[in-house]
């Protein structure tokens, strides 16, 4: 497993911490940054995991802001990507279980490390279901279809 992490100015010191426990739990990982608490525009990070992610190049992404809500927004807008704010470890569950989320995004002002370490290992150890999840998960592709003119009908 291979993850891409990224966070703004708000998320920096939750995207250290869960730098740590992606290291305790032997998965490897590359930061796209940012380096510091100094104000950053999110939406730059955003696309740089989300593009990972898309493309192959990573397994997984987890973005980490303030609230979780503008890494989610803005990773939504790269095809492919299915992003959503997870706020407990039922919720990552059912996202991997039945939306195939491939990006995980946090709100560092609404969760704790502690919390977050276990959301992240619920993202990470969780398969997809498959089954009639996949239907669904490919009319979102179909959505994703729509919006790229190079494919839409």
């Amino acid at each position: 497993m291979f993850v891409a992490l990224g966070a703004d100015h708000a998320g920096f010191e939750l995207k250290e911490a869960l730098k740590r426990a992606l290291d305790a739990r032997g998965v490897a990982w590359h930061d796209v940054g940012t380096a510091s608490t100094s104000s950053v525009d999110y939406p730059d990070y955003a696309v740089q995991v989300a593009d990972a992610v898309a493309s192959g190049r990573a397994d997984r992404g987890i973005l980490v802001c303030g609230s979780g809500v503008g890494m989610a927004i803005a990773a939504n807008k790269v095809r492919g990507v299915r992003a959503a704010v997870i706020v407990d470890v039922d919720g990552a569950v059912l996202a991997r279980e039945h939306n195939d989320l491939n990006v995980l995004t946090l709100g560092a002002r609404r969760t704790g490390i502690d919390e977050a370490e276990r959301i992240v290992a619920a993202f990470l150890d969780t398969p997809f279901a498959g089954g009639r999840h996949q239907q669904r998960v490919d009319k979102i592709g179909v959505i994703d279809d729509r919006s790229d003119p190079t494919t839409a009908s």
